[in-house]
């Protein structure tokens, strides 16, 4: 299912990437591949089954028609999905922290990537032709804050990424992801027309905790991503959904993007 909001249509792949498609044909992709999201290969935690699992089933995508990709940290960046859903001339805007020398995985360093690519701070615009602003601002869990451990570690400490506010298409809708954060004070002062969530809890923000934001930002849609890829990232939508639509936030479910 592809959720169509504005002059938008949103489509959720599986893990943090999603489609946002303007109705001038401008495409702009979040944190897009891992996990098997866009290989095909990706299957339920547990070995359920693809069609029952509140997530889309993977398929074999290389749509390469993306005009900007945006890149939030470490833990999201996939070189080969950057390349399944980027054309030729599209612009790819990376946190600069994102090093391929410090991730465990078989990822191609981001300056040798074929495309323009951005490299941005915490807090910085860039002007993307034929898309419109870029602002990265940052995104962390708080030493203090809901997720920190026992130990006062957390998963994903200041400077380790960022969240992206962008806009797309001739109207220039304005799009929030946070990547993967607390639900911190600054993304609530946010004039933001269509939030993606990231509702997965234990390593960011939980449901509960993404609806509260959501009521406090008051955008014109929230779809909920990065949820019930891996046993880790486990949530419960249908009561996310239930508790943003009972804030007075419209709120779609987009889980069987095929």
């Amino acid at each position: 299912m592809t959720v169509e909001h504005d002059d938008l249509r949103v489509t959720w792949y599986g893990y943090a990437t999603a489609r946002v498609e303007a109705a001038d044909g401008t495409v702009a992709y979040t944190d897009p591949g891992r996990y098997g999201v866009l290989t095909g290969e990706w299957t339920p935690p547990g070995g359920g089954n693809p069609r029952e699992a509140a997530h889309p089933r993977a398929t074999d995508r290389r749509p390469m028609d993306g005009d900007l990709v945006v890149v939030t940290h470490d833990h999201h960046y996939d070189s080969e999905g950057v390349e399944r859903v980027a054309a030729d001339d599209a612009t790819v805007v990376v946190y600069e922290e994102v090093d391929a020398a410090g991730i465990d995985r078989d990822v191609k360093p981001v300056d040798e990537l074929p495309f323009d690519v951005a490299r941005v701070g915490e807090s910085d615009h860039v002007a993307v032709d034929g898309v419109g602003d870029v602002w990265s601002m940052p995104a962390y869990n708080e030493a203090d804050g809901p997720h920190a451990r026992d130990d006062g570690s957390v998963p994903h400490p200041k400077g380790l990424g960022v969240g992206y506010r962008f806009t797309v298409g001739e109207r220039g809708t304005s799009v929030f992801w946070p990547g993967d954060s607390d639900a911190l004070d600054a993304f609530a002062a946010l004039d933001v027309s269509l939030f993606l969530a990231n509702i997965s809890g234990s390593v960011c923000m939980s449901g509960p905790e993404a609806a509260e934001l959501a009521a406090r930002m008051d955008p014109d849609l929230v779809v909920p991503i990065h949820y019930n890829t891996r046993g880790f990232l486990e949530a419960d939508s249908a009561a996310f959904a239930s508790d943003v639509a009972g804030r007075a936030v419209p709120v779609a479910l987009d889980e069987t993007a095929e």
